[in-house]
């Protein structure tokens, strides 16, 4: 049997709730499944997925401490996301006033990849299929 069957979700946490939300969902295209506000943590859930695959639990939290550094620090080093053309991928974020940095080649795989950054700096990867 095995022990575990897929990734369920990745919890991220936001210092500026609208700003996150806005770029999750209006810059990378991620639907909201559901939207929560829980005052006794005057604290937002925002459930997302793509594709209709439920993937990212987003939340706010009063005066979340900044990550240390990027991506370097122990834990969690970066999320990545499957794009069909890193090229066509990087004009349409362009065009939305996202900054990629330049695009590399994986040595071990020989796919295209690079790296924007969400609202708090944290590093997306965008891995051509």
């Amino acid at each position: 049997m095995k022990l575990l069957t897929k990734i369920h979700h990745i919890a991220i946490i936001c210092s500026d709730y609208e700003k996150s939300k806005h770029f999750y969902t209006e810059i990378l295209g991620f639907k909201i499944d559901s939207e929560f506000y829980r005052k006794e943590r005057l604290s937002y859930k925002l459930d997302l997925s793509l594709n209709e695959s439920y993937l990212i639990e987003l939340f706010s939290f009063p005066s979340p401490p900044p990550r240390v550094s990027r991506p370097e620090a122990a834990g969690l080093r970066h999320i990545a996301f499957e794009v069909e053309n890193i090229e066509s991928c990087i004009q349409e974020l362009t065009d939305k006033n996202i900054i990629a940095e330049a695009v590399r080649t994986d040595e071990f795989t020989n796919k295209k990849f690079t790296f924007i950054f969400d609202p708090d700096n944290l590093p997306i990867e965008l891995y051509e299929k």
